[in-house]
């Protein structure tokens, strides 16, 4: 039965002891369906000699330790799916866990698919399969059953044997660069800072006018600050329907408001349609000189898409040939842009990946090679003219 943490002096000594490997395997479990922010339950680490599990609520716990071990540049963070782990660091400790491994990046990188689980990437680098029972479990609630505690152990335990085989393949392969580009990303401030000004980028595009997307900004931009304030899901403070049908309305009196179908009857009543009322009006008041101009829907690959079609087949041959994940090299948004501009400015111009794919893709667009079907398999042909050879 392993030993649950509750105390900072025990987790300091564990910290402390955990800091002398090149290496740990974390793990977070937390709750979010009734909160904005993740509320985090438990925190599981592993180094090669040993496995903790730290309960993050219990009384008086003050988990500055464990902030220190993710901040320690000499020890390498190894997650998998890292990014809401790390957000949960950001967010309560205010630093990014530095040097990172995120292991479903590398698992894309070396040639296990896209779309492939944790206990599947375990199952088939260990052969050990994990049992997924407690998965859905509360993990909120006291005290921690021995099959919970068990189940959360196991997922650090495991995933050390995955990083070091992910860690033996790049290395054979060549590939820790690739998945560095991606680390870089997930240890970017600007991956876990919200800012309410720029959410409304996340709602689908529905409108067509400039003064109903600046009632669309406003009001999605109070919604976020009211979440984040009051700590619950965006959904609890205002539906997304009900975002654009203000928008579309921008309702300027309660009377207005009630009239709205995703409006709750009695709701015009409230603090709450009070502020509503408040951002409509001020984007309403808006100068037409200062209304927001509403993004142009870009056609279906802007009159590309066979180009883009032919792209597609160029990324999936590459990703089968070496092994990586189509999604890890180019996405069709970059295809598109690619399809498009020659010197877009997009990841497969850049780096490994023009160099995998990249300058492939822009030989295509110029006819310099085409794909042939030989059978079941795509093959590329050069249609280079060969240097011509002197006469001796």
């Amino acid at each position: 039965m392993t030993d649950i943490i509750t105390t900072t002096e025990h987790l300091a000594a564990a910290c402390d002891r955990l800091s002398r490997f090149d290496f740990v395997t974390v793990d977070t479990e937390f709750m979010r369906e009734t909160t904005y922010w993740p509320k985090l339950c438990i925190i599981q680490i592993a180094s090669t000699d040993e496995a903790v599990v730290i309960d993050a609520e219990a009384p008086g716990l003050d988990l500055a330790p464990f902030f220190a071990l993710m901040a320690n540049e000499a020890v390498v963070k190894v997650f998998h799916a890292a990014r809401q782990d790390i957000e949960i660091v950001w967010h309560l400790g205010g630093i990014l866990p530095h040097p990172i491994f995120d292991t479903q990046v590398a698992a894309m990188v070396c040639g296990f698919g896209e779309s492939i689980s944790y206990d599947q990437l375990v199952g088939r680098i260990t052969g050990h399969p994990i049992d997924k029972s407690s998965r859905f479990t509360d993990w909120s609630r006291r005290p921690l059953t021995p099959q919970q505690i068990e189940y959360a152990i196991a997922d650090v335990t495991h995933l050390r044997d995955v990083y070091k085989a992910l860690k033996n393949k790049l290395d054979k392969e060549g590939r820790n660069d690739w998945v560095a580009e991606e680390m870089n990303v997930l240890t970017s401030v600007d991956t876990y800072q919200v800012d309410p000004a720029n959410v409304w980028k996340r709602l689908k595009m529905r409108i067509k006018k400039p003064l109903q997307l600046a009632v669309l900004m406003e009001i999605a931009a109070w919604r976020e600050r009211e979440a984040q304030a009051r700590d619950v899901p965006r959904g609890r403070i205002l539906k997304d329907d009900a975002i654009y049908e203000i928008a579309e309305q921008h309702p300027t009196t309660a009377e207005a408001l009630a009239r709205l179908r995703s409006i709750p009857r009695g709701f015009e009543r409230s603090r709450t349609a009070e502020d509503i009322l408040a951002a409509v009006k001020k984007a309403v008041d808006l100068p037409k000189d200062k209304l927001p101009k509403v993004p142009k829907v870009k056609p279906a690959s802007e009159g590309n898409g066979a180009a883009v079609d032919l792209l597609k087949v160029l990324l999936k041959m590459t990703s089968e040939e070496h092994g990586v994940a189509a999604r890890v090299i180019a996405t069709v948004d970059d295809l598109e842009a690619i399809a498009g501009d020659n010197n877009a400015d997009v990841p497969p111009l850049h780096g490994w990946r023009r160099e995998l794919f990249g300058e492939q893709a822009l030989k295509l667009k110029r006819g310099d090679i085409s794909l042939r079907l030989d059978g079941r398999r795509v093959t590329i042909v050069s249609d280079e003219p060969k240097p011509a050879i002197e006469a001796a």
